[in-house]
């Protein structure tokens, strides 16, 4: 069974007097250790796609299974519980504590969990900051860091948990090209050695050139689903079709 299936899933604002169709019902399998991009102009319903994926907000009508459990009629307590277990983010502002260590950063999101002893939170936001090549840095705080430096620890972070899903906002949207390269290898090897399923929201097409599959979305609605980049592409940059020549 898919890790992931969207069933007939939609989302609508009501803004008063005005109703906005962000998401329309939308029917998606993802498989656990895919790789997938979302693409799409501001305002496509990527955000919103996301949103629902990383159980952050609910959707209007539909179907959400996740590992098999419902999660678009849970309340939202209960999606809180699901996020902690299954899904981590990365976000592009990194969303760090400014006056607290790299460690302790990490830590956090063991704070919401099964209740663990210090030692053991230490050792284990250790272990991710080891793992993304920051070991050396543990009592440093973010001010102390490098963009991509602060991206890895925001991604140690989202780690912690030993999530089935790793979900990017716009990850590499705050970094230079080098440091946006190394932390794609990184999302990378996750995905292949750990087999943790990665979905990147991004504008940045250099990133989706990575993913093994690639979502374009277009006024709320998933308009091509590939696995060729050039594909995605075309999609993204129709050609408009010529005036015919009346000068004749």
């Amino acid at each position: 069974m898919a890790l992931i299936e969207l069933t007939d899933i939609a989302k609508t604002y009501d803004l008063g007097e005005v109703q906005v169709h962000a998401l329309l019902p939308t029917t998606l399998q993802i498989e656990q250790g895919e790789f997938i991009a979302l693409l799409g102009p501001s305002g496509s319903g990527k955000s919103t796609l996301m949103n629902t994926l990383g159980c952050l907000d609910r959707p209007s009508q539909g179907s959400y299974l996740l590992n098999q459990t419902e999660i678009a009629t849970m309340s939202r307590n209960d999606r809180a519980v699901i996020r902690n277990r299954y899904i981590g983010f990365v976000f592009q502002n990194f969303n760090l504590l400014a006056r607290t260590s790299a460690l302790e950063n990490v830590e956090l999101p063991l704070l919401y969990g099964p209740k663990l002893s210090g030692r053991i939170r230490r050792q284990k936001a250790t272990e991710m900051l080891k793992m993304v090549g920051l070991g050396d840095r543990l009592d440093h705080h973010p001010a102390q860091l490098s963009g991509g430096q602060q991206q890895r620890v925001a991604i140690a972070r989202s780690l912690v948990n030993s999530p089935s899903i790793l979900m990017g906002d716009e990850p590499t949207g705050n970094l230079d090209s080098r440091t946006s390269r190394e932390v794609i290898e990184l999302f990378q090897q996750l995905n292949s050695e750990r087999r943790i399923t990665v979905i990147l929201v991004t504008h940045d097409l250099n990133v989706a050139r990575h993913a093994r599959r690639i979502l374009v979305m277009r006024d709320g609605s998933i308009v091509t689903d590939t696995q060729s980049f050039e594909t995605a592409f075309e999609s993204l940059h129709p050609v408009e079709p010529s005036e015919p020549d009346r000068s004749a």
